[in-house]
């Protein structure tokens, strides 16, 4: 009895002791984790905060400048009307990647995810080679001109933001339980029905935070518009081409200023994502309930 009674003891301690090396191994690589996180915070936060600071005292020069003016209407008539193509195009092509039986599913996927790895300034080449052949050009002289053009930044905001969007609504969907969309079929719901009355509603908060963040990307898209349109003074003019033009000739009144403008919509733009966010974590959970 003595004998056993020592063993448990003995084996009691070696399990203590192993119980408080791993809380202390824990405690170290918490420790470690959270110095490399706020090293990359501090990194970021350190760098945007430069352009706060330098493009604050710019700002109302911004509204008195003509040329930032339009590099500001441009952006937003150009990034809202590429935003509202690329849901409605995303939505139809998420929901055929998801639920329909579509040729070459896999094949398709891929290819519509490819421009996600590429560079911008690349995908830019590649629709100013394709708009610069015949069918570019029969476009052209029927009145939709895109190479050094106004359509060419729309045409520039689908490529690089069509994939994005397109795989955020693809995971809305995914959060869909495909059991609610089978009770409304049983209960006599067309596919139709179904999408508008079910799969869009409870996806609906995911589908406008990609939209937020979509049309914040295409605000401040560089590459690709810079390569099929050009950089032109008061035609062509975004603000991210702005920053360019201005820095290039010196001039960084007006290069901070439109610094300092993106910004601002980029940040406003993530806090609507994440309270959204946030709402459709809410209300998932409540389903589950």
């Amino acid at each position: 009895y003595g004998r056993s009674t020592a063993m448990r003891r003995h084996n009691g301690d070696g399990e203590q002791r192993k119980s408080l090396s791993r809380k202390k191994e824990r405690k170290y690589f918490d420790t470690v984790t959270i110095i490399i996180a706020m090293i990359v915070t501090a990194y970021i936060f350190t760098s945007l905060a430069f352009i706060v600071v330098k493009g604050v005292p710019f700002l109302p020069y911004a509204f008195q400048n003509e040329e930032v003016r339009f590099a500001v209407k441009l952006s937003v008539t150009t990034s809202l009307i590429s935003t509202a193509i690329c849901l409605v195009l995303g939505l139809f092509s998420a929901y055929a990647l998801m639920r329909t039986n579509l040729p070459l599913k896999r094949f398709c996927g891929m290819v519509i995810e490819l421009p996600l790895s590429l560079p911008n300034i690349m995908l830019g080449l590649s629709l100013m080679l394709m708009f610069a052949s015949v069918p570019g050009k029969f476009l052209s002289a029927h009145g939709f001109p895109v190479i050094f053009s106004v359509n060419g930044i729309v045409m520039a905001h689908l490529m690089i933001n069509l994939p994005f969007v397109i795989r955020m609504i693809k995971t809305a969907f995914m959060n869909v339980d495909p059991r609610l969309e089978w009770i409304a079929g049983s209960l006599g719901a067309t596919p139709v029905k179904r999408f508008f009355t079910v799969t869009l509603p409870l996806a609906k908060n995911s589908i406008i935070g990609a939209g937020i963040l979509a049309w914040s990307r295409a605000l401040g898209e560089f590459g690709a518009t810079l390569m099929l349109v050009g950089a032109t003074r008061m035609k062509t003019e975004t603000l991210p081409t702005s920053i360019y033009l201005n820095m290039a000739t010196g001039d960084t009144g007006p290069a901070m200023a439109s610094a300092l403008i993106l910004l601002l919509i980029s940040a406003l733009s993530l806090f609507l994502s994440a309270l959204l966010d946030k709402k459709t974590t809410v209300s998932r959970a409540d389903r589950k309930k």
